[in-house]
């Protein structure tokens, strides 16, 4: 049961991956403009934002089951109405459907954190590890799957195809016996919200900081491919980028699952700050910067991992699927200041700045770690 619940996660997440880009290609394509498609990408952001958390509270009070289905059955009528939008479409009707399929986004990843303790008794460092690293295969796969129906389909298919994937696989998830039989201990649910925990304040923080991190580097990497002539080279090396990731998570694993405490927490946040502002030593070449981004990232799944198994002590009494649908927003949040800031930085001042704006980012996620993040981390069954 635990591997199905882990590959039908995985699935499930696949086309919430695809979802930028997706949005971004197909509103282009209807429109005609950057401007719109980009109005649309915010559009979902933002709403992404909001419904996280709200439907992880619904969860938290509900159970799964009930909510993952009904919110992936309305994100996917959201995905098929874009899907047959035709072309010079108000943009109004374009963003409306678009902020729907961020407001009914499932929130797969944070149920499957929620069950993890369940899933692994003996050892859910572990699992929350194994999750950090089938996570960036979601990343790796799912862009480039959804670029490759766009070519060959159109963007229309592509997005109804991803609609189609996110119904099943999260049906499927949400019908398997330990979502359905999941529940809150009524005895000791909270009334309040997750973030009335002040550990759970200080993680949101740091997650921040990494989802800056994030946004920084992704458009440093694209400037810096371009200024080396090799525009198509920034889908590789944020490839690479993953399968660091995906290296890191693997390791974490098997030696117990990310930091044990919070200054190993900060460590490890440290590293991911001066690792990503190293890449701007090697804006000079493309195959140094595949090796060095791939480095760089091996941090980002043991420090993912590290804060999903913090929510256990931080988070308040029957609000953990809130807990940890707020660690995704947070992300979000602050991949969208990252990405806008860094674009300034590239205009003026190239990418080797930007890059350096994501190291900055990444030690100050540590710096806000070291005082506050006071729960430790659970250890290593």
């Amino acid at each position: 049961m635990t591997k199905l619940m882990f590959t039908t996660a995985v699935v499930a997440r696949l086309p919430l991956a695809t979802f930028t880009i997706g949005v971004l290609v197909h509103v282009q394509h209807l429109t005609g403009s950057y401007g719109a498609a980009g109005a649309a990408a915010g559009a979902l952001a933002i709403a992404q934002g909001a419904g996280g958390p709200a439907l992880g509270r619904l969860a938290d009070r509900r159970g799964q089951t009930s909510v993952l289905i009904g919110a992936s059955a309305v994100a996917a009528a959201a995905l098929a109405a874009l899907a047959a939008c035709p072309s010079g479409a108000p943009l109004g009707v374009v963003l409306a459907l678009a902020a729907t399929l961020g407001l009914a986004t499932p929130p797969v990843g944070a149920c499957l954190r929620t069950l993890i303790p369940v899933l692994f008794p003996a050892g859910h460092r572990r699992g929350y590890a194994i999750d950090a690293a089938a996570t960036e295969l979601t990343w790796v796969a799912g862009p480039p799957l959804a670029l490759l129906i766009g070519q060959l389909w159109g963007t229309g298919a592509a997005l109804a195809t991803m609609g189609a994937v996110l119904l099943v696989a999260t049906a499927t998830f949400a019908c398997c016996g330990p979502a359905r039989r999941w529940r809150p201990a009524t005895s000791t649910r909270s009334s309040g919200s997750a973030l009335a925990s002040p550990t759970m304040r200080v993680l949101v923080a740091v997650l921040v900081g990494v989802g800056a991190l994030f946004g920084a580097t992704e458009v440093a990497v694209t400037a810096a491919a371009g200024a080396l002539g090799s525009t198509g080279a920034a889908g590789p090396l944020i490839g690479l980028w993953g399968a660091g990731s995906l290296l890191g998570g693997v390791v974490a694993a098997r030696l117990g699952g990310g930091a044990g405490s919070r200054r190993g927490f900060a460590v490890l946040l440290a590293l991911l700050g001066l690792g990503h502002a190293a890449l701007g030593a090697a804006t000079g070449s493309v195959v140094l910067l595949g090796v060095a981004i791939a480095a760089a990232g091996t941090m980002i799944a043991p420090i993912l991992a590290s804060a999903y198994a913090m929510v256990d002590a931080a988070a308040p009494a029957g609000t953990s699927t809130e807990a940890f649908a707020w660690l995704a927003t947070a992300s979000a949040v602050g991949t969208s200041i990252g990405a806008a800031t860094a674009g300034v930085l590239v205009d003026t001042a190239g990418p080797t700045c930007a890059f350096l704006l994501a190291g900055v980012a990444g030690l100050a996620a540590a710096a806000i770690a070291v005082p506050g993040a006071a729960a430790r981390v659970p250890a290593a069954a």
